[in-house]
């Protein structure tokens, strides 16, 4: 009982530590948001919640293997309903990966006109998963994905 007992208190400290560890990192990665422009900041917000879940993550499976707990099934059956969840959002990934690398890059920017793929007008909006553009009082969501893998030209108007 008191193995038992020491072995509780020896993961409960782990686990808040590594919540604790998974805060400051959260943290630490949005204070950039005084250094970057302000489209960037939906990366930083995605950057600290994948460092904060991550971190976290790990602390609980630390805590589960001290109890006893056999981690081997539950990792691999994650990492395959992983597999299987990155196989059905395959284009939704594409374009906020894509979403991403436009913030990051910025190849164009809002209130630029641009032509891709048959499309063209002024940038009105850059988000995750799309570029919004205006021509003639109608706007163009272009997938991302779309504006990452094709020939962009950026005209002076």
């Amino acid at each position: 009982m008191i193995i038992f007992r020491m072995k509780l208190l020896v993961a409960l400290i782990i686990l808040g530590v590594s919540l604790y560890f998974a805060y400051l990192v959260k943290n630490r990665i949005l204070e950039f948001q005084f250094r970057v422009e302000k489209e960037k900041f939906p990366v930083l917000n995605i950057l600290s919640n994948v460092a904060y879940i991550s971190i976290a993550i790990i602390g609980v499976l630390t805590s589960l293997n001290i109890m006893g707990v056999d981690i081997t099934t539950l990792v691999v059956g994650v990492g395959i309903i992983g597999l299987a969840v990155g196989f059905a959002l395959k284009d939704i990934i594409s374009n906020i990966t894509a979403g991403i690398m436009i913030m990051l890059y910025s190849p164009f920017r809002v209130g630029e006109y641009i032509r891709v793929s048959g499309y063209e007008g002024k940038v009105v909006e850059i988000n995750l998963r799309y570029t919004v553009i205006e021509r003639e009082g109608s706007k163009i969501l272009v997938p991302n994905a779309t504006m990452f893998k094709n020939i962009i030209t950026i005209s002076k108007v």
